[in-house]
């Protein structure tokens, strides 16, 4: 059997051929997926009862909105549905674009109508045109002059108009996976005819640094093979002096910033100090303002932890006063020892609950005032009204509890603090039930 001949570049074709060329097209283009099965990473989408692969088998399309983070083939998927439904395949940026544009093409799409050709009009960065460039889009996706498939890396419930989201189904596109990423590089080494320079822990941390971005992990390939020089492996401490480390996909302002601060503040309700250690590495790593995330723990030792161990809160302003004393890189420690003590700590909501159910009951209630028992009278006529009249100084009653009601008299008593038997909680049960029962007892006699 005769040896499999390399695959012979472009390039290398022109050249041959005594033809001028284009300069070289970087991997992630030259192996973008032909067709929709090619694409990784997206099956919940694209598998055999993926969301578009049901839409395809009735050969029609409606508009979408393809929601993730970057290089997880959005556009890609666009174009090749454009092909697979024979549509005319147009691309607009929101970042270079404005009303001219949108103009220009929708007008095109209605000339090609009149011919009987079908428009898939992709906009990348969607969320980028503003509220009246969004309603722009409204009339041509009703009366079908084209089908819009829109990109966006935010959340489209906040960025997208409600009246184009009602017209468009919404499809999200996970972060590759480290099975896709290591997929991508087993097929760009058979297109390139050899192996990655890297042994196997060094091809671990690369999958690593890919960070679920299928062409982020290409270009990091490609800059592999540039950097290896004819029978070099790269073991993994090589790789990252190499490659210099790919920073952290993670945009402080974007979806990015307010999924890592809600997967740390789950991890430390959760009780799991190792994750919740991890995201706040993450986003440190990332250059998040130490501070932002100090006052995070803060809000995290009053909202999930409360008065099940008070002392959360001291350390969580600790930590802060810490980091304002000592600053980067030494005052991190403080708010990661402040992570871990608030994650380990017995976890109550009881008080934030107890807050938001008075707010509720408050707004409801309106103006009712006070009971007159427990308000001064400074003048002769309030103590005429009645005014502080019957009110039992509390320190001078047996156990210093004198059991008066002290909501408004229309309201009635109320409950909203429920303290549960954990922590230093379960002492404040004993207490609240203690004066509940002298409350009974007193009001007996």
């Amino acid at each position: 059997m005769s040896p499999k001949r390399p695959r012979e570049s472009g390039a290398s074709l022109f050249a041959a051929a005594g033809l001028e060329q284009d300069a070289p097209h970087p991997l992630p283009d030259r192996l973008r997926p032909r067709k929709l099965s090619d694409v990784v990473g997206q099956d919940h989408i694209l598998g055999p009862d993926g969301a578009l692969t049901r839409m395809l088998e009735t050969r029609t399309l409606g508009s979408l909105v393809f929601w993730g983070p970057p290089g997880t083939g959005k556009t890609t998927v666009a174009r090749l549905l454009a092909d697979a439904t024979e549509l005319h395949f147009e691309q607009i940026s929101a970042v270079f674009s404005g009303v001219a544009d949108l103009k220009k093409a929708f007008d095109a799409a209605r000339a090609r109508r009149e011919m009987g050709k079908g428009t898939l009009l992709f906009v990348d960065e969607v969320h980028r045109f503003n509220r009246a460039q969004q309603d722009s889009f409204l009339p041509v996706m009703e009366d079908g002059t084209v089908v819009l498939v829109g990109a966006t890396t935010e959340n489209p419930s906040f960025e997208l108009n409600a009246a184009l989201l009602s017209r468009a189904r919404v499809l999200v596109f996970h972060s590759l996976d480290p099975a896709a990423i290591e997929k991508l590089f087993r097929h760009a080494e058979e297109v390139e005819g050899r192996k990655l320079p890297l042994d196997a822990e060094a091809r671990a941390v690369l999958v690593r640094m890919a960070d679920g971005d299928g062409r982020a992990s290409l270009t990091l390939a490609e800059e592999v093979w540039r950097a290896a020089r004819p029978g070099e492996i790269f073991d993994a401490a090589q790789l990252q002096e190499i490659l210099q480390r790919r920073a952290p996909i993670y945009d402080k302002s974007a979806d990015g910033h307010y999924n890592l601060i809600s997967a740390l503040h789950k991890a430390v309700r959760g009780s799991d100090p190792d994750a919740a250690l991890y995201y706040l590495a993450r986003m440190l790593d990332a250059g998040e303002d130490p501070l932002f995330l100090a006052r995070r723990v803060v809000r995290m030792a009053v909202e999930d932890i409360g008065l099940a161990d008070p002392q959360a809160l001291v350390i969580a302003n600790a930590a802060k006063d810490a980091y304002d004393f000592l600053g980067s890189p030494e005052g991190e420690l403080a708010i990661a020892q402040a992570v871990i003590y608030v994650a380990t700590a017995p976890k109550s909501n009881a008080a934030y609950m107890a807050f938001g159910a008075a707010k509720r009951v408050a707004k409801e209630a309106g103006s009712l005032l006070p009971p007159k028992h427990i308000l001064n009278a400074p003048t002769g006529l309030m103590k005429d009204e009645g005014y502080g009249s019957g009110y039992e100084y509390d320190h001078d009653a047996p156990d210093a509890f004198s059991g008066q009601d002290y909501f408004p008299e229309s309201l009635g008593r109320q409950t909203f603090y429920d303290p549960p038997e954990r922590g230093f909680e379960r002492e404040i049960r004993k207490r609240l039930d203690y004066w509940a029962k002298l409350r009974r007892e007193r009001a007996g006699k």
